[in-house]
């Protein structure tokens, strides 16, 4: 239930610079190394980012159908993968949120940070990084997901001590 007590967070656009702290920016932009294959017929957009498997892990490749989710939203749990990053790739083309903290012991308010994601851009949270699950817009969204299959525990999750909000009007 969301209450007028809740604090409402910021939505900013998803952009290489400003999500550098929390991981990489997945899109085929200009300013990335990128060049021509195949005869030509073709542009590859190199090595957009750095998937991590950890110690002992293996990167697997699957596809999540996420709900969308309803705005005004409230922010109750995030969690993170300690020992590999997390990539999300969307493939429907639609826009979606992510929301996430630096490392820490347990995020908190203040730590969060909220992106507005294109429906041509995808996220690649380093180990480590808060984040709260998919949060698709709109419709039901397809992702193609990057991680890690291995041994050991790699998900924490954390219920935040002070719930907050993104409303449709912080967009």
């Amino acid at each position: 239930m969301i209450t007028q007590a809740m604090p409402l967070l910021a939505v900013e656009p998803l952009a290489r610079a400003t999500f550098a702290p929390f991981g990489d920016v997945i899109e085929a932009d200009d300013a990335m190394t990128h060049y021509s294959i195949n005869s030509g017929s073709a542009e590859r957009y190199h090595d957009l980012a750095r998937i991590d498997a950890g110690a002992d892990g293996r990167v697997i490749v699957s596809i999540v159908r996420s709900q969308p989710r309803e705005l005004p939203f409230v922010i109750a749990v995030m969690e993170r993968h300690p020992e590999s990053s997390q990539a999300f790739y969307p493939l429907s083309g639609l826009p979606y949120l992510a929301v996430v903290a630096r490392q820490a012991t347990r995020p908190t308010l203040g730590d969060l940070r909220v992106f507005y994601c294109a429906g041509h851009q995808g996220v690649n949270y380093a180990p480590g990084i808060w984040h709260h699950p998919l949060l698709a817009l709109h419709a039901p969204s397809d992702f193609l997901v990057i991680d890690r299959a291995g041994p050991g525990e790699n998900c924490d999750v954390v219920q935040m001590d002070i719930h907050s909000v993104i409303q449709r009007a912080a967009m």
